[in-house]
Order: structure tokens, then C-alpha cells, then sequence
């Protein structure tokens, strides 16, 4: 029903667009001039073409490109638009089906792009008409309306598209007409108002050698930008995709292999470290009890107190599958152990809400920790300082859980209480 109505929506566009080219056909003027204009827009439209950028929005792509549709209609009248954007977009639309780069629905998007582009242009060729006795003969007024001229198709092109947008659904509040609103540049306005005014004055002037030298210049700038563009979108995929190899997406912290690399850059920097190594008692009896689900739960919220405990400089990760190691950078061994402590008292006095059997159930639980004090002396390396906090991890275990456990020589001032 949703696809129906917008064929419905879209049809409708280009029939209204359809009689408008009929209705001012009489206006157009079939003399040679009128298509060697349209010729050379043909031309660097098509040349144009690959300098598109696709944005996505939901279920839809909007296409966004050069576009130069304000001087072409002041020139050629809107049966002349009509006919360039019918062309052209069959064009485009063919170029896809050979290369097999359409999308789904390619064809009506063909006729909404149509329609679309000739009502906008429409808009602003009649309020030219009606301003331009009033703006002649001034320069800076001139380009004043042609800002203007330039802001009535950006409006009108929003509305439409806010059209295709509530009908698939992809729009429901106004603070997603805000949103998307928002998107429009004042910047790429103000070029498209500059760009279609010097043509038009060129236009004018029959200056064919001032025509092309603009649309190659405009080319080339473009295609500057495109390739910075990708350039940026390059190392933007890059970094998201080095994020995501180095982030647990459960509790959205560092995971082991980002935890392993670190290590390797600290073993050069020879300073006092204190490594920790905490895990949550009796996990396998919380997901026994309650489910997984519970279980992710309980694991998110000892990430979030290991978290707003580690400072900016610290390197906190999930080593594994219960189990998070804490690097705890420019503090003394008594410091460690201090914010050691304050997280086993307060993850035995904290609970954890999850939903269980259509109810929101406290699960209580408590954490045991190893902390192994990395001195500025050390002659092992920092992974075997890593290795030993685990192994005083396993000790606190087999004490009965819920406590710090130091190597020997270190001074362990924690209170120890069992579960």
C-alpha cells in the first residue's frame, strides 16, 4: 500500500510537470540557439554525472549533484527544462540499466526527478518573471534574486521529497523535518545562485568561450572535492573499521586484542604500572539461574563501575569472557589498591536490575581481583606482570572469592570478605 501511494505521489509530480511543458510550449523557441544551449548542458550534465554523491536516508537514496536548472529555464522557458530533464534522466536512468548499478524502483525515481525538477524550476522561472522589472539594471539586486530564485527551488525540493519521506515512513516527527531540514547548505546554495547568474549573464552575452570555461572550471573544482571527499570517507571506513576490531561491543570497551597492542607500547615507556585483573564470582550459576540476557546484564554493569572508576590515562579492556583487565597509569601501589577496594565494596553493595520473567529482578553478585604492581624496575616483561595479576586473580578465587589478592612483598591493606 506504502509503494502504491508513493507511484501514486510520484505520478502526480510528473503529470502536473507534463501540462506545465505543454501549457508554455507556445513560449519556447525552436530556433538553432535554444539547442545548442541545451546541447552544451546535455554535455556537461552527462560529463557531470559521475561527480553525483548519493546520500541515504532510511529506505531512500537522495542523489544530490550540480545542477544549473535555474539558468537553463530563465533561458529556455519551462517546456525547455522539461525536455532537458526528460533527456537527461533517461539518459542516466539507460547508463544504470547497462551497467547494471540501478537500484530498486530506478524507474520511478527517473520520473520523480522529472517531475520534480521541472515544478522547482517552474516556481522560480515565475517569480523571476514577476521580480525581474524591479531588479534590473542593478547588479548587486540582480544577484540578490538569483539567491532568491536559487532558495525557491531548495524549498519547494524539500517539500517534495518530505512527501516521499512520510510515505515511506522514513519521517515521522518534527524533529525529523528538523533533522532534515538541517541538511541544506546556505554555502552550496550560494554557489549554485553564483554559478547559474554568470551563466545566465553569459547566456545573454552569447560569450560561449566564458560557458564552457565555467562549466570546466566548475568541473574540475568538483572533482577536487569529490576526491577529497572519498579521500576523507576512505580513512573514515578506516577508523570505523579499526574501532570495531578493537572494541567488545557488549560493554563497549576495549577488547583483548586492542588490550595486547597497548601492552606493547607500555613495555616502552618503563614506568609503574599497577595491572589488574578482575572477574565476576560465580557467573556460570548467574546464567544457570537466571539466562544470558541476565548474564550480558551483569557483565555491562561491572564494565560501567570498571569504567567510571579508570581514569584517562588508564587502559581498561574485556580479556575475556567475565574477565576485564584494568593498566592503572601515574599512581602509587597504595593508590591501586585504594580504587581496587572502592570497586569490590561497591559492586558487593550494588545490584544489578535486568528483566527475568516479565519483571524487573535485582540480582546482586561480587567480583574478585589480582593486582600485581609493575615497578619501574622490572626486568620481566610487561605481559608477564599481566600473567601473574591473573594468577592472583585465580588466588582470590580459591580464598573464597570477593577480595584482592597482591603478590608477596606487597602490602595488602584490603578487608577481605567472603560470599
Amino acid at each position: 500500500m506504502t509503494q502504491a501511494r508513493l507511484r501514486v505521489y510520484i505520478l502526480s509530480l510528473f503529470l502536473i510537470a507534463t501540462g506545465i511543458a505543454v501549457s508554455t510550449f507556445s513560449a519556447f523557441s525552436l530556433a538553432p540557439l535554444t539547442f545548442q544551449v541545451m546541447g552544451v548542458y546535455w554535455l556537461f550534465s552527462l560529463l557531470y554525472y559521475h561527480l553525483r554523491i548519493n546520500s541515504r536516508r532510511g529506505s531512500t537514496s537522495v542523489e544530490y549533484g550540480i545542477n544549473y536548472n535555474v539558468s537553463l529555464i530563465l533561458f529556455t522557458g519551462p517546456f525547455g527544462l522539461y525536455l532537458f530533464e526528460a533527456v537527461y534522466r533517461l539518459i542516466g536512468y539507460l547508463y544504470k540499466k547497462k551497467t547494471k548499478t540501478d537500484e530498486p524502483g530506478e524507474g520511478v525515481q527517473t520520473f520523480y526527478n522529472v517531475g520534480s525538477f521541472v515544478i522547482q524550476g517552474t516556481a522560480a522561472y515565475y517569480v523571476y518573471q514577476w521580480l525581474i522589472p524591479w531588479f534590473e539594471g542593478n547588479l548587486v539586486a540582480f544577484w540578490v534574486l538569483l539567491f532568491l530564485l536559487v532558495t525557491v527551488t531548495a524549498v519547494v525540493s524539500d517539500l517534495f521529497l518530505l512527501g516521499v519521506f512520510s510515505l515511506l515512513g522514513d519521517i515521522r516527527t518534527r524533529a525529523d523535518v528538523a533533522a532534515f531540514l538541517k541538511e541544506r547548505s546556505i554555502l552550496d546554495m550560494a554557489k549554485t545562485a553564483f554559478s547559474n547568474g554568470l551563466l545566465l549573464l553569459f547566456l545573454e552575452q552569447r560569450n560561449w568561450t566564458a560557458i564552457i570555461g565555467l562549466f570546466v572550471l566548475n568541473y574540475l573544482v568538483s572533482q577536487s572535492y569529490l576526491v577529497k571527499a572519498q579521500s576523507a570517507q576512505d580513512k573514515h571506513e578506516r577508523n570505523k573499521y579499526e574501532h570495531m576490531a578493537y572494541t567488545d561491543f557488549l560493554t563497549g570497551l576495549h577488547n583483548r586484542a586492542y588490550m595486547e597492542l597497548k601492552m606493547k607500547e607500555l613495555e616502552k615507556t618503563k614506568e609503574a604500572i599497577g595491572i589488574v585483573v578482575a572477574d565476576i564470582d560465580k557467573f556460570k550459576s548467574i546464567n544457570d539461574t537466571y539466562n544470558h540476557s541476565v548474564g550480558d546484564r551483569v557483565i555491562q554493569h561491572f564494565a560501567a563501575a570498571l569504567k567510571a572508576k579508570a581514569g584517562t590515562d588508564d587502559i581498561l579492556a574485556r580479556s575475556g569472557g567475565e574477565e576485564f583487565t584494568m593498566f592503572l597509569r601515574g599512581r602509587s601501589f597504595e593508590s591501586c589498591l585504594a580504587l581496587v577496594e572502592e570497586l569490590r565494596q561497591q559492586i558487593e553493595s550494588d545490584a544489578v536490575e535486568a528483566e527475568f520473567q516479565d519483571q524487573t529482578s535485582r540480582i546482586p553478585y561480587t567480583a574478585s581481583f589480582g593486582l600485581y604492581f609493575f615497578t619501574e624496575q622490572e626486568e620481566v616483561p610487561i605481559e608477564k606482570g599481566y600473567i601473574y595479576a591473573d594468577q592472583l586473580l585465580l588466588e582470590s578465587k580459591q580464598l573464597g572469592r570477593n577480595r584482592i589478592t597482591v603478590s608477596p612483598g606487597q602490602q595488602h591493606e584490603s578487608s577481605l570478605s567472603t560470599s
